[in-house]
């Protein structure tokens, strides 16, 4: 892995610590799977998020804000097992 997908890997990690814990509170959690060169981020709904019905409403509103926000220069955000 590249220094400059690592540095954005934490970026994005940082992103996410910020919206964790309600995930977490609903027996969920979401953990990236790959940052690639062109600057997509793959990710894993984990726990009840990955069969929840709500988790595209999740996703949207929150998980892909945060790491917009923290990380402009992403310039996809995939979820491999979004229901």
């Amino acid at each position: 892995m590249s220094k400059r997908i690592t540095e954005l890997t934490q970026r994005i990690e940082a992103s996410l610590d910020t919206i964790r814990p309600y995930l977490e509170a609903d027996g969920g959690n979401v953990k990236i799977t790959k940052v690639t060169d062109d600057h997509i981020v793959k990710l894993e709904f984990v726990g009840a998020c990955g069969t929840c019905p709500m988790s595209t409403m999740t996703f949207k509103a929150g998980v892909e804000e945060a790491i917009k926000k923290a990380v402009p220069e992403i310039k996809a955000i995939e979820v491999i097992n979004l229901t």
